[in-house]
């Protein structure tokens, strides 16, 4: 079985990032990933990459900005699985979308990322990595507090938009506070 999952959909700034994930070999602790501190997901993140095959889609903001948040998760969803080469394998996708609707064997279940092992994995596995890419650009954009918000809206990041104007992490297709182009 195949899990996937994706994180930064409702972030205003950075990549949007989607993860699937085969595991080879059982791993304790795994849930979804907003459920668990940053310490334990790095934690369980160094397991992931010894005991699962993953796959990672990875959509920038210009790229959203260009063909859509829809489009966006379709597309990234799409290059995570193709990077595992699956065969007829079921593949759960957390949500209510189905984002693989060519894949005959992908079914969506809400709240997957708690309850399937190999979901919990690729929420994990894709919040970890987009969240240590983030926070590697707040050195370039320390203004905007990427280390703590990662990119997601907060009163901080909101006052950086309006003071400085947005960075070309941010995505102009979204709405954000006032200064934004």
């Amino acid at each position: 079985m195949i899990g996937i999952d994706e994180v930064g959909r409702g972030s205003w700034a950075g990549p949007l990032v989607v993860c699937a994930a085969r595991l080879n070999k059982p791993i304790n602790g795994l849930k979804d990933s907003k459920l668990l501190s940053k310490k334990r997901r790095e934690e369980l993140f160094v397991h992931i990459e010894k005991n699962c095959d993953i796959g990672v889609g990875w959509v920038s903001a210009d790229e959203i900005d260009d063909i859509g948040l829809s489009a966006a998760l379709y597309y990234a969803a799409g290059c995570a699985l193709a990077e595992l080469s699956p065969t007829s394998e079921e593949v759960v996708i957390d949500g209510s979308i189905q984002l693989l609707p060519a894949y005959e064997a992908s079914t969506v279940r809400i709240k997957a990322d708690n309850t399937v092992p190999a979901v919990s994995a690729a929420s994990i596995y894709a919040k970890v990595i987009r969240d240590n890419w983030m926070c590697s650009q707040d050195s370039i954009y320390d203004a905007y507090d990427f280390w703590h918000n990662v990119g997601y809206g907060t009163l901080r990041h909101r006052k950086a938009i309006e003071q400085y104007g947005i960075t070309p992490l941010h995505r102009t297709s979204f709405s954000l506070p006032s200064r934004i182009v």
